[in-house]
């Protein structure tokens, strides 16, 4: 019997979580879809794998002896892709670098610059993610290493180093009444509505609504985007206002939005990650080194709004020691 390793996941995610809406967010799909998916897999199997109720999802017996083992087919499974596709790529002697809007920033050029002296006739193919994929490209396999924010979804399965940070700010219509202000405070944005990301990116969408500064008010969502030109069109319709990395206000201007410092929420981190499995990956490991050369070179920092007459004032990254959860 053929099992879609997609099914797999889904019932994967479920059983660790045992709450649907917890697994779909980590999944990064709706709740009625991953209700779908379960079934179907149930359906397949002709066993019964949880049984449901107001406390979430419990395991049957069937549903017991398939977790015990569904986790090392997958593994094995992503590991044998990323090899593939991995192979392919060294072949050609690319290396497949995925990223978010604006999270190396100026650095990029630099790393790429750095990884090209390191490793001639190596190519750096740079792949731009959606914020629907906050891992920009790793959990699929279509990324040997990524340049991303934290935190991202399943952060915890990666190797990751924080190369910068910097603050943020926030991005509102130029017709907003705190647009005239230098600075504003988190806590006067409380009752605004927000331009989000997908509620499928959890943690991410959480961050840069920081649910965790709001003193247990819930965020108001004027409106959800998954793209910086979708985003900056939000803000300047007027739907929300949006928390973004001060950066943002340099690479991502628009007529009818402004950009302000923050006080009150904690400041964005940049890293790169990779996954486990490439911790001895000589292509890896000199990426991974260009980056954090690159980085500690970058050390310019954004301390205030730009000034009307001046919209092309520089608010570079600020640079910090880097730090490590895993090394290579």
């Amino acid at each position: 019997m053929d099992v879609d390793t997609r099914l797999l996941r889904c019932f994967v995610a479920v059983a660790e979580e045992g709450n649907l809406t917890r697994a779909a967010q980590r999944l990064f799909v709706s709740q009625p879809a991953l209700t779908k998916q379960v079934r179907q897999l149930e359906l397949r199997l002709g066993v019964e794998l949880f049984t449901r109720s107001r406390a979430g999802m419990a395991l049957t017996e069937a549903g017991q002896a398939l977790a015990a083992r569904a986790p090392a087919l997958l593994a094995a499974f992503d590991r044998a892709a990323r090899e593939t596709k991995g192979a392919a790529s060294r072949a050609a002697r690319v290396l497949r670098a995925g990223f978010l809007a604006s999270a190396a920033n100026e650095a990029t050029q630099d790393i790429v610059a750095r990884f090209r002296s390191v490793r001639p006739g190596w190519r750096v193919e740079m792949r731009q993610a959606t914020w629907s994929d906050p891992t920009a490209g790793l959990a699929d396999g279509e990324a040997d290493v990524a340049l991303l924010r934290l935190p991202f979804p399943g952060q915890h399965a990666w190797r990751v180093r924080v190369l910068l940070t910097e603050p943020r700010w926030v991005a509102m219509p130029a017709a907003h009444p705190l647009a005239a202000r230098a600075r504003v405070a988190f806590h006067e944005l409380l009752d605004e509505p927000f331009v989000a990301a997908p509620p499928e990116t959890g943690a991410w969408r959480d961050y840069w609504l920081a649910t965790d500064e709001r003193d247990g008010r819930p965020p108001r969502v004027g409106a959800t985007t998954d793209q910086p030109d979708d985003w900056l069109q939000a803000i300047a319709n007027g739907y929300g206002i949006a928390l973004a990395p001060a950066s943002a206000a340099r690479f991502y201007t628009r007529p009818g939005v402004v950009y302000r410092p923050v006080t009150g929420v904690t400041p964005s981190e940049v890293a790169v990650a990779w996954p486990p499995d490439a911790d001895t990956d000589p292509i890896i490991r000199d990426f991974v080194h260009c980056c954090r050369e690159a980085t500690t070179h970058s050390d310019s920092t954004p301390s205030e709004a730009p000034e009307a007459s001046k919209p092309g004032r520089d608010q570079g990254l600020s640079a910090r020691p880097p730090q490590t959860d895993t090394c290579l």
